[in-house]
């Protein structure tokens, strides 16, 4: 354990979040995984909601058909999220958030069994939690460092005030806030966290950089302005798909994004990865801006 790096979130990283769906065997969620590495992709995105709980169980079974594989990738997960699943036995009307010490420390315990793992990379905390206790999540985030059960650790969809509340806490600093930044959806530029993100030297995850496929959305006439522009943009720099154009508009923010890319098909991996080499003019890059939001800059 002492001689394990801690880990610099890439560029790209692969999301499982809908692994169950792929309906793919542990054996070619495997082949899958060797040929991401292969193509340059080595960090993996989950959570322990993820599935309804199974997610993760899922990706602990591809793991043990390799065990080496471990040491060839960077596991991040999240919890603190906890939902009204009647089908799984759950107690509780509502979906509610759990940020307390003891939450944390058996959700971290629970995913290193799923994964078949000694280690966490990083553990993101999933949602801002009302009820959160600055002072306790620290507790227990210092318990699990000590432990080296987790060797990193972050947030996800934080607000800057959330996130600097945290850190305030802390005496090693936060890693990332995984949060929801695309073409289509671009809060972030606006709510400081992009701004703080730089400040702080604190790297973003993008999640849903594609908007969960609305971006592709034949009636929604801001994903038609929008793919339009995209497409436009993609013939004057080379690329081969809108998808393409969009892993590089989100690269070039100088907060140095990670993109999360949920596919599960090695084509689609490698088409991200070729994304990486595509540079965007500053003009190129307002022009999709304006091409999101209808109007031009000021």
């Amino acid at each position: 354990m002492n001689n394990i790096t801690p880990p610099v979130i890439d560029e790209l990283v692969l999301g499982f979040w809908r692994l169950l769906d792929r309906q793919a065997t542990p054996q070619q969620s495997l082949q899958f995984l060797e040929e991401a590495i292969a193509a340059g992709i080595t960090h993996t995105d989950h959570a322990d909601i993820y599935g309804e709980y199974g997610c993760e169980r899922e990706f602990g079974k591809v793991l043990a058909l390799k065990p080496s594989i471990r040491d060839e990738i960077k596991i991040i997960t999240k919890c603190g999220i906890k939902p009204a699943f009647p089908s799984l036995g759950l107690a509780g009307q509502a979906n509610h958030y759990d940020s307390s010490a003891q939450h944390i420390i058996a959700s971290t315990q629970q995913s290193l069994k799923h994964f078949n793992t000694d280690r966490l990379d990083v553990l993101l905390i999933h949602r801002p939690d009302y009820l959160m206790n600055a002072d306790n999540v620290a507790e227990a985030f210092n318990t699990l460092k000590q432990n080296g059960d987790v060797l990193e650790f972050g947030v996800s969809n934080f607000t800057p005030s959330q996130l600097n509340l945290l850190q305030s806490r802390l005496d090693f600093k936060l890693v990332t806030n995984q949060v929801e930044f695309s073409p289509y959806e671009m809060k972030a530029l606006d709510d400081g966290t992009l701004d703080q993100c730089q400040l702080l030297d604190i790297k973003p995850m993008c999640w849903s950089p594609l908007a969960g496929g609305l971006l592709f959305d034949e009636k929604d006439e801001k994903a038609i302005r929008l793919r339009h522009v995209l497409a436009q943009v993609g013939s004057e720099i080379g690329a081969s798909s809108v998808d393409q154009v969009v892993y590089a508009w989100l690269l070039m923010h100088p907060s140095c994004p990670s993109v999360i890319v949920g596919t599960g098909n090695i084509k689609r991996v490698e088409s991200a990865v070729a994304a990486k080499k595509l540079k965007l003019n500053r003009e190129q890059w307002y022009r999709i801006w304006q091409g999101s939001t209808g109007h031009s800059v000021p």
